[in-house]
């Protein structure tokens, strides 16, 4: 066990946890930041996403020891009040059915959109790609995406 000060959502965390013990389960079960999803487990389908500074970061297989000083934000820190454009572009369109893999889709766009405010269809496909929703709504997170980045325009 080592002890480990994490910035995450803009303040500062202490705890104690195997070096080698993914973000994932620090954030779950240390400080009960539960928004963020445990999927695959391999860092494949997305549910896991939060911000390693401004990059979208697959938190399942993220060592806690190898997040140093960087700000890490979880779906919780995006917006206290749930009203980044991102989410609300969300309920504009009807995103969510399960729900599951939203805070993973939803955090791999609002990283793409602060990386590129006014991406092409295509970019926003590639940065999509990987991010697993069982209930395929693709078209409708794609058209999410595209609203939310014209009403940052």
């Amino acid at each position: 066990m080592a002890q480990f000060t994490l910035n995450i959502n803009g303040s500062s965390h202490t705890v104690e946890a195997d070096p080698s013990t993914p973000l994932l389960w620090v954030l779950r079960d240390h400080l009960n930041l539960v928004g963020t999803k445990y999927g695959c487990g391999i860092a494949q389908c997305g549910s896991c996403t939060v911000h390693l500074g401004d990059v979208a970061t697959r938190s399942c297989m993220l060592p806690v020891a190898s997040v140093g000083n960087q700000e890490v934000t979880t779906i919780e820190g995006l917006s206290e009040a749930g009203d980044h454009p991102v989410q609300e572009a969300w309920l504009e369109e009807d995103v969510p059915q399960c729900g599951y893999c939203q805070a993973g889709q939803i955090m791999t766009a609002a990283a793409l959109l602060k990386q590129n405010p006014n991406p092409s269809d295509a970019e926003i496909e590639m940065a999509m790609n990987g991010n697993i929703c069982r209930c395929g709504t693709y078209v409708r997170i794609k058209k999410a995406i595209r609203r939310a980045a014209d009403a940052n325009a």
